[in-house]
């Protein structure tokens, strides 16, 4: 997960076809042709964020600014929560300009993904570390500069890498990184964060069948115009972009995946991902190659599935299961699915014959 690393190739066409179908595709999303329908999709896209943020409304639109005013709060957030050096005033950027040095007086919406940052590192054992930054850089992962760091490199900023070491000041609003060179990135959340924006945008408008995409962060409000449950295709990790290996159903719900096919290079026949693991500095390598988290807010959906993909699938399946209203679909390499205890028929159909849903519980899973 991603999409506020400083990307110099923003401007071209190639990431913005990847982003529109990054992670999984709507699979039939269109409304039906029944009595219920009444009024055609009206879609609206820009360039957010480091991806393609796509609205679609099932319903009737009396002012098409509604559109505008979810770009425009999403613009807000982006400007806020980037590294993107063309953000210079970005708040995110001055609180990793002012590391180790002193505190950085932060708006309430950076203050709120903060919170929910160091709750979700917390919540999966250190995996999900937004400090994780001095590491990323070195990395470069889904740039044209990508390499693999030395060992000494590695560990020479692994030591910035500690998101105990983040101090968040509630009541002045204001966040302080305690050593100098710690870097937060914000990129494998703040884009569920702005999905959620999104939709309450849509929510208090009252709109009430809708999808909100922003690169692969899907919210899904209500169900289609039909009543029936909204299909989402998870991508096959092995094939291209938009194919793929089954169908999850929601209901006012959000989906996100993080998964070893997003941003990847290869160097000497190893492939390397972008799912850094904060405490060795490498990609994470545990069998798994995509996790898809299932819940009520995109950004918990955002923050779990990283942490829950480098967790592994055992530790992860049963972080997942200890939570309300959340589920999560885990893919490993030899093409077997695991699914949380919610997960079911009615709501999930692998549609790939190559890949095997296992009957194990949590607790066996090995």
């Amino acid at each position: 997960m991603r999409a506020l690393r400083p990307s110099p190739f923003k401007s071209r066409l190639i990431m913005i076809l990847t982003c529109l179908c990054l992670s999984f595709s709507l699979v039939g999303c269109l409304a039906t042709e029944t009595k219920v329908k009444e009024f055609e999709p009206v879609v609206e896209t820009t360039f957010l964020m480091g991806t393609v943020a796509k609205i679609t409304i099932y319903d009737e639109i009396t002012d098409k600014e509604i559109f505008q005013k979810i770009f425009d709060r999403l613009t807000d957030i982006e400007q806020r929560m980037t590294i993107n050096d063309d953000y210079p005033n970005s708040e995110i950027i001055q609180l990793n300009k002012a590391s180790g040095k002193e505190f950085v007086k932060i708006n309430a919406d950076t203050f709120y993904v903060l919170e929910k940052a160091k709750y979700f590192a917390e919540l999966s054992q250190g995996k999900f570390d937004i400090t994780v930054g001095p590491i990323v850089k070195l990395w470069n992962i889904g740039s044209d500069n990508a390499r693999v760091p030395g060992e000494d490199e590695i560990n020479e900023k692994l030591p910035l890498v500690d998101y105990h070491e983040l101090i968040l000041d509630k009541e002045s609003s204001s966040a302080k990184l305690n050593q100098e060179g710690m870097v937060v990135d914000l990129g494998a959340i703040a884009k569920g964060y702005a999905a959620d924006e999104a939709a309450k945008i849509l929510k208090e408008a009252g709109i009430k069948h809708a999808i909100v995409n922003l690169g692969g962060n899907i919210v899904a409000i209500n169900t289609k115009p039909d009543g029936s449950l909204w299909r989402l295709g998870l991508q096959d990790p092995y094939e291209i972009r938009g194919k793929s290996m089954g169908v999850a159903l929601l209901n006012d719900q959000t989906m996100v995946s993080s998964g070893t096919y997003e941003r990847y290079f290869e160097e000497d026949g190893k492939v390397y991902h972008h799912l850094i693991d904060p405490d060795t500095g490498y990609p994470g390598e545990n069998g798994l190659i995509s996790v898809s988290i299932i819940t009520k807010e995109s950004i918990n959906a955002d923050g779990l599935s990283t942490g829950t993909f480098l967790l592994g699938l055992e530790e992860g399946m049963k972080m997942i299961e200890e939570m309300p209203d959340t589920e999560a679909i885990f893919i490993t390499a030899d093409k077997k699915v695991y699914v949380t205890s919610g997960i079911n028929d009615s709501n999930f159909e692998i549609t790939n014959p190559d890949y095997h849903l296992q009957t194990s519980t949590f607790s066996e899973v090995k």
